[in-house]
């Protein structure tokens, strides 16, 4: 029979706290809440923090809490340089070989980004070296998927997203939803991904100084890719000559996503695109899963 505790005491905290949560009506909330108590009690008995080191954990959580704001969020940031994103995303995400890996969301997606047509230069009045993305979009048994959706965004060759710098760049630089026809082809223009510092002003800085670790991310891009019937996937591709892909501050990458990224001068891709010269160039495509396949893998 279980001893009923009835006063706190450090030997039967656990136990004290949880036995509150015996009335709660909802079972998932109880389960969540007696698995955060347990392993934050766990936390605090080996660590042992004095009463200064835990005010400041508590100043960190609060600090972190007020940079977050429409073009921030600085709780994303954490989570995802903790790995945390990329473990619940792999928990989600479980599904058979064959469809596109999916990876972070990352803290500067933006709902609603613009319909462009097929082929548009997502990039506009800003440097960068021009690159050409094209690639299909098909299921598992290689069928090409018509009406599939890409929503693409990326950072600029600083490094910055255009809600990092409104009111310097135009809204909507650097995004764009695009749409396959039959034959599930994609393509549109935009400058070439450069590596570039995740944030590091912040809480979230300040931590990755203190343990010793950069905050670069390999250079990618960005998508999210849907079509009615199927799985969306939210992922990346990464220059598979980056430096930083063994050590991307946020443990986004995936080989599977590692893409070739070349210099060409095609002059049919360059003709449609108003280009000169050589220019970069990537083909990716993109495999989903039916909803019913993901369904059963979950």
């Amino acid at each position: 029979m279980a001893i009923e505790h009835r006063y706190f005491s450090e030997d039967a905290s656990i136990d004290i706290v949880t036995g509150r949560h015996r009335h709660a009506p909802d079972a998932r909330m109880k389960q969540v809440m007696d698995v955060v108590v347990r392993k934050l009690h766990e936390a605090v008995k080996e660590i042992e923090p004095t009463q200064e080191e835990w005010m400041r954990a508590i100043a960190f959580l609060t600090r972190t809490g007020q940079m977050c704001d429409a073009s921030r969020q600085e709780y994303i940031l954490l989570s995802d340089v903790l790995g945390v994103s990329m473990l619940v995303d792999a928990i989600n995400h479980r599904h058979p070989a064959g469809a596109t890996a999916s990876t972070v969301l990352g803290p500067f997606h933006v709902v609603g980004a613009p319909e462009r047509p097929m082929g548009a230069n997502i990039s506009v009045g800003q440097g960068g070296e021009p690159l050409v993305v094209s690639g299909t979009v098909r299921d598992t048994a290689g069928r090409p998927v018509g009406g599939a959706t890409l929503d693409v965004w990326m950072a600029n060759h600083e490094g910055l997203y255009d809600v990092q710098q409104q009111g310097v760049r135009p809204e909507g630089n650097l995004r764009g939803l695009f749409r396959t026809g039959a034959d599930g082809r994609y393509e549109f223009r935009t400058i070439k991904p450069m590596s570039y510092p995740i944030p590091a002003d912040g809480t979230v800085g300040r931590l990755l100084e203190g343990l010793a670790r950069h905050p670069f991310r390999p250079a990618h891009i960005h998508f999210i890719v849907q079509a009615a019937g199927y799985a969306g996937v939210v992922t990346h591709i990464f220059d598979q000559t980056d430096p930083y892909l063994a050590s991307d501050a946020v443990f986004g990458v995936k080989e599977s996503l590692l893409a070739n990224f070349e210099r060409t001068h095609d002059p049919e891709v360059a003709r449609r695109h108003g280009l000169d010269g050589e220019f970069w160039r990537v083909r990716q495509d993109f495999t989903l899963m039916a909803e019913s396949t993901a369904a059963a893998a979950a």
